[in-house]
């Protein structure tokens, strides 16, 4: 098992960005920003290389050839979709992007909140069909005075907690220990899920997916939530069981739902969630900034300044 507080054993000449980071930036912006690390820093696509000799990549998606280097670093904070075994096995050191996108991501949920409590999702919708529709008398309702339940309290949980928290929601907080978490006004440990997500206006997945966390939001959880409260998932989308929550927004067990991940994506074009009056459908996009880029070159910034003075990586994970 690898030591993850000492330095890796990496002799790093060549760093490539992949170019399935352009889902989130422009690689060559990245490129540029690192253009001064006393190292080689490329564009690698994957037709050539076989050609390239980088011993460490940046990169969004996976590639079975990088089980044939010391060094990948994945621009999100998940890692789910990278072989772990394999990794371990070949000795290749990955780190994640942990730490970097609490402030994006707690932006979007509150802009889900928004849009739920100011009705500007439904504002929007009637636009496009020209139609000149106000809420009901009893629909609109402002945040202060309601709670949210965040399911994960690390570095994206803490972040929907202090902007939803600037904007008056009391926050309540899950996570597998009862420790006191900044933010949070309470905290439950995950075998009081139930108990957690009653009586709040809104439930946050922030979770990764692992295989404790897969399915978590399920039928049961949807039958102990209100019925006029939301979920809003930003973490992972298996963590929420699709099919209990389409039933569950059918039934009016749930008022709504504000998704950003999904079991399958990109979403399927015949899935009933599009459709739905009370659903907000993102595309996989709550951490996006126009920083984003930046945000990547200081992590692989600080790791390559570890690795030359002999220290452990920060956000390692294998």
């Amino acid at each position: 098992m690898a030591d993850f507080d000492a330095a890796p054993d990496i002799d790093l000449e060549h760093l490539g960005v992949h170019r399935s980071v352009s889902t989130v930036f422009p690689p060559e912006e990245l490129i540029e920003t690192l253009e001064d690390l006393p190292v080689t820093v490329s564009l690698v696509e994957d037709e050539d290389h076989n050609d390239t000799d980088c011993e460490a990549i940046v990169t969004f998606e996976h590639r079975e050839w990088f089980a044939d280097l010391e060094w990948v670093h994945s621009v999100q904070a998940g890692v789910d979709r990278f072989p772990m075994d394999v990794f371990e096995r070949e000795g290749v050191v990955l780190t994640n992007s942990t730490g970097i996108h609490d402030r994006t991501v707690g932006e979007t949920v509150a802009g889900y909140l928004l849009a739920f409590s100011r009705r500007l999702h439904r504002h929007v919708a009637n636009q496009q069909r020209r139609e000149w529709t106000q809420p009901d008398w009893d629909e609109a309702f402002t945040l202060p005075g309601t709670t949210a339940c965040v399911v994960g309290t690390g570095t994206l949980g803490q972040g929907v907690a202090e902007v939803a928290g600037s904007l008056g929601v009391s926050v309540r907080g899950v996570r597998r220990t009862p420790e006191d978490v900044p933010g949070f006004d309470d905290i439950y440990t995950t075998d009081a899920l139930l108990e957690a997500v009653s009586g709040v206006d809104f439930v946050v997945s922030t979770l990764p997916l692992t295989d404790e966390t897969r399915g978590l939001l399920d039928a049961a959880v949807f039958e102990a939530m209100d019925e006029d409260a939301y979920v809003v998932n930003v973490g992972r989308g298996p963590v929420v069981d699709e099919a209990a929550l389409i039933d569950a927004l059918e039934a009016n067990k749930v008022a709504g739902a504000a998704l950003d991940v999904f079991e399958t994506e990109p979403l399927s074009s015949d899935s009933p969630l599009w459709a739905m009056d009370e659903v907000i459908v993102t595309p996989h996009s709550a951490a996006f900034t126009v920083d984003y880029y930046r945000d990547i070159a200081g992590l692989v910034r600080e790791n390559v300044r570890r690795l030359e003075a002999g220290e452990a990586f920060t956000n390692r994970v294998v």
